[in-house]
């Protein structure tokens, strides 16, 4: 498995118009077959800031995910709304993977 956290902060105005965008994207991915899990979590103290935790089960889905028209509306709808460039973090699954378990899909 491959995880990406993408880090995101966002300007303070567009938090909503964030989240309701990044929702809907994360709701399309999740039916993706190269996706095992892609969580959106919210900085408790500091609103503007997010992460994107995307669960890919080979290393050549991230590419496909690019790929998907949902995707693609949801690069262009937040772009504007970036404080900032959005980054991003590769991580190997160490547990459950290496134990021989499965993520639940």
């Amino acid at each position: 498995m491959l995880i990406v956290a993408v880090h995101v902060h966002v300007k303070l105005e567009c938090v909503e118009a964030f989240r309701q965008a990044t929702i809907e994207n994360a709701s399309n991915s999740v039916r993706e077959p190269g996706i095992a899990r892609f969580d959106i979590i919210q900085q408790s103290d500091d609103p503007t800031r997010f992460v994107l935790m995307e669960v890919y089960k080979t290393p050549e889905a991230p590419a496909r995910h690019k790929e998907t028209a949902h995707y693609a509306k949801w690069r262009d709808a937040v772009a504007d709304m970036m404080a900032e460039p959005r980054s991003s973090v590769k991580y190997t699954a160490v547990f459950p993977a290496e134990a021989g378990w499965e993520m639940p899909q």
